[in-house]
């Protein structure tokens, strides 16, 4: 089989869900925010935009301040043009947005993934360069694997984007998880050959003068050495063949305290989990609700020795998603990883001054659904309340802590993350995938990247809606071998929305409508079985874009499936 296997997506970081960093807001704290005019940047309270109930939105969508972009202690509007953010008001805006590999330069690239692309022609490339270098990504990581046939699809890959005319970049991302049966020198070798082969290639992406190299997981590797540093160091970073050529930036699964065994070859880190809140399970959420001692917006008030059934548990997690909120998108994990990278010395990285390069991630979903006879995981990260928004909203505020964003992903069609189109081969997830195009996120994406490229949000032209929703309820029972995957109770029912304006307007998500300012608003509603999707934006009487897919919210379904059926349409 030629597909790429990944098993180690679901490596934990070491941190974990603090009860103390959950802020439970009553009921009434969303929909009292004060909408703040879209010119301006203010400050409020924690509480009035922490969290979005499903009944209600956030106008305008807010971002914390860098000092504090876990806790939303100031926020900065989100406009159809001006600042992105209080703290990068008064950064230097990066001098290009183009994928030059200069260190100082804010780079997006999204993870592609060769082991489901067999098929793919080089006008399939092109497409796909065509598409991302449009939604304002700069270039592609190619995670790439052991099959034989995978290096011709990355040769296509280079030979599109050097066609395309856009100066759309490509780096390997070693996917290290299919070589654990591979750990020796000549495995090595492999490895150095292929980085070389692509080296000179005028759409390699290069960072400080160097070749930029990633990869997925790694931490296991020690090539016939000692150790893992040992093989790393001496089988590759520094063996003749890459000495002084390559800027190495893997994505290693260890505790960031572990960091400072590999500063020799460590130019930068890759924090692949920082996507999602991994942290989030039904099991920190009960622990959450045990602990509490009063929470205004639950059912009832819960002590800490109440054990809960799942339906009680079900009934009360409405509440208790709105205060994970701060959780999402947060960047407690990068401070964390940007910490012990910066302590680190040794190595290459420092010559000339330059710090090492941090490359955070950002995800809008993620659900994978195999039983044993395949690759046995079933589970989600949950992407409710806005994640996608809430995380880039959050790198943007930091931005001058990031160098790079690299986007999961453009077409890993197993995990349920991918913002690409459906084509290539699939991993055996047709079941869950099949009929779910996730395309509409690419126009939030260009929204975000440009704003974190640029440190201002682009003017928005012509309006945009972008509504997305899973297929089933979520406590639906199936006829499914499988099961419902892990951490399933975590998931609202709910139309998430984003509307993307650019002048104030009426919004209306099934039958419910919002005043909203120019700028990107974040809206949902409740969905009930039986119940359609069905959106649009009006300005002075007159509707400038409506969406009505055919979709049934099913309230029985054949089997489990929490991917997102996401749509949307510009304005004419």
């Amino acid at each position: 089989m030629h597909h790429q296997k990944r098993t180690a997506c679901s490596v934990p970081t070491a941190t974990a869900v603090r009860a103390a960093s959950v802020s439970l807001p009553s009921a009434t704290d969303a929909s009292s925010a004060a909408s703040v005019p879209s010119s301006s940047a203010a400050s409020a309270p924690a509480s009035s935009t922490a969290s979005i109930p499903v009944s209600s939105a956030v106008n305008p969508s807010s971002v914390p301040s860098s000092s504090a972009a876990s806790s939303a202690s100031s926020v900065a509007t989100l406009a159809s043009s001006g600042s992105a953010s209080s703290s990068a008001a008064s950064a230097a805006p990066s001098a290009s947005s183009t994928a030059s590999g200069n260190t100082g330069d804010k780079l997006v690239v999204a993870h592609h993934m060769i082991g489901n692309v067999y098929p793919y022609t080089l006008e399939n490339w092109a497409e796909d360069v065509s598409m991302a270098s449009a939604s304002g990504i700069d270039g592609f990581a190619l995670n790439m694997g052991t099959d034989e046939w995978q290096p011709a699809r990355v040769a296509d890959a280079y030979q599109a984007a050097q066609e395309s005319g856009t100066n759309f970049k490509l780096f390997l991302s070693l996917d290290m998880t299919c070589r654990l049966a591979l750990r020796s020198a000549d495995n090595a070798a492999k490895l150095r050959a292929i980085v070389n082969q692509f080296a000179d290639h005028p759409n390699q992406l290069m960072y400080d003068n160097r070749v930029f190299v990633s990869t997925f997981s790694g931490e296991k590797c020690n090539f016939g050495q000692g150790s893992v540093a040992d093989g790393w160091k001496s089988q590759f970073y520094q063996h003749a063949d890459l000495a002084g050529k390559i800027y190495f930036v893997p994505s290693f699964f260890v505790d960031p305290a572990q960091f400072s065994q590999f500063a020799d070859i460590m130019d930068g880190d890759f924090n692949w989990n920082s996507a999602w809140p991994i942290d989030v399970t039904t099991q920190s959420a009960k622990s959450l609700l045990s602990s509490a001692k009063s929470v205004s917006n639950l059912a009832a008030s819960v002590s800490g020795n109440v054990t809960l059934d799942g339906t009680s548990f079900t009934s009360l997690l409405g509440g208790l998603s709105n205060g994970l909120g701060p959780l999402l998108g947060s960047t407690d994990t990068d401070e964390k990883h940007l910490q012990s990278l910066s302590s680190l010395t040794g190595g290459n990285a420092k010559r000339d001054g330059q710090k090492r390069a941090y490359m955070a991630s950002a995800s809008p979903w993620f659900f994978t659904h195999y039983g044993a006879d395949t690759f046995n995981k079933n589970f989600i990260y949950l992407a409710d309340q806005h994640l996608y928004s809430n995380r880039w909203e959050n790198l943007i505020s930091s931005r001058d802590s990031f160098d790079i964003v690299q986007l999961l992903t453009w077409n890993d069609y197993g995990e349920s993350h991918y913002i690409g189109p459906i084509k290539g081969d699939q991993p055996k997830s047709n079941a869950w995938v099949d009929g779910f195009n996730h395309t509409a996120w690419l126009d939030m994406t260009q929204y975000y990247a440009t704003a974190f490229k640029t440190g201002s949000f682009p003017a928005i032209e012509k309006d945009k809606l972008i509504m997305w929703a899973r297929p089933h309820v979520a406590s639906a029972t199936a006829s499914d071998a499988v099961g419902k995957p892990t951490n399933f109770e975590l998931t609202e029912d709910a139309v998430w929305a984003v509307a993307m304006t650019s002048a104030p307007a009426t919004v209306t998500l099934n039958g419910q409508t919002f005043d909203v300012p120019a700028g990107l608003t974040k809206l949902a509603v409740p969905l009930s079985a039986g119940e359609g999707m069905a959106g649009s934006i009006a300005r002075d009487g007159t509707n400038t874009v409506e969406l009505n897919p055919e979709f049934t919210f099913e309230g029985s379904p054949k089997t489990y499936n929490y991917n997102a059926f996401v749509v949307g349409a510009t304005a004419a």
